[in-house]
């Protein structure tokens, strides 16, 4: 598995210094080896690393059908949190599937009105203010956002700033953070996929020479996991 990338290129050849690399685990495919290390890392270090999710506690992850989603409901699984996703009528079953033990349409219910607290909140659509997320956070819980959406000048730095400032005042803690790859987390989410614990979800796989079209895909924004491009 791969470690390691660049912003908006797509090739048949890249060079990487070897710590860049993990053994890709033999109940992988090659298609799904290559979807595990971006999303795979941004996941693992949400929830365990910034969420500190621990055995019993609720995790909600918003966006549970997508790229990051799909991982952070197996990742959450795995660390034996009661887990809800939230995703459109489409993919209910698919959410379900991969481990979530509740599942929100978010076309008919509104997780921020439900009154269900939650420890944690990985949120991948940021479709809600944060003060409407706040409402379903538990008193002492962590809300972690990672779509970077913002405003219109400054972006995610927004909303970013407003997590960091409003954390100084509150028991709730508000974290968004960066994700960094590096070889010992991808040796973490390959020990994951070996145990059966975590399988990558492949929506479609595109020839190299369809990559225009791919990214067309992906800029919908309705994939149900990840989108692979081969060569």
């Amino acid at each position: 598995m791969f470690g390691w990338c660049t912003t908006g290129v797509l090739a048949e050849y890249a060079c990487a210094e070897q710590d860049n690399f993990a053994s890709k685990p033999a109940n992988l495919s090659f298609e799904q080896a290559a979807a595990v290390s971006v999303s795979g890392t941004t996941a693992l270090q949400a929830l365990r690393d910034q969420g500190e999710v621990r055995r019993g506690q609720k995790v909600l992850i918003v966006g549970a059908s997508g790229g990051v989603g799909t991982f952070a409901v197996q990742i959450a699984r795995s660390l034996g949190a009661e887990v809800t996703g939230v995703c459109s009528t489409r993919n209910v079953d698919m959410v379900r599937s991969i481990g979530a033990d509740h599942v929100i349409d978010y076309t008919k219910e509104d997780f921020t009105q439900s009154g269900q607290r939650y420890d944690v909140i990985f949120d991948n659509a940021e479709a809600h203010s944060l003060s409407e997320c706040r409402r379903a956070l538990a008193p002492k819980g962590t809300y972690i956002p990672n779509r970077g959406s913002g405003g219109r000048w400054i972006g995610p730095l927004g909303r970013i700033a407003k997590a960091r400032f409003l954390s100084l005042f509150s028991r709730q803690k508000l974290r968004p953070f960066l994700s960094r790859e590096n070889r010992d987390d991808l040796l973490a989410l390959a020990e994951l996929i070996a145990a059966g614990k975590l399988t990558p979800v492949i929506d479609r796989a595109y020839p190299l020479s369809q990559a225009a079209e791919a990214l067309r895909y992906v800029g919908e924004g309705h994939t149900q996991g990840k989108v692979v491009v081969t060569v």
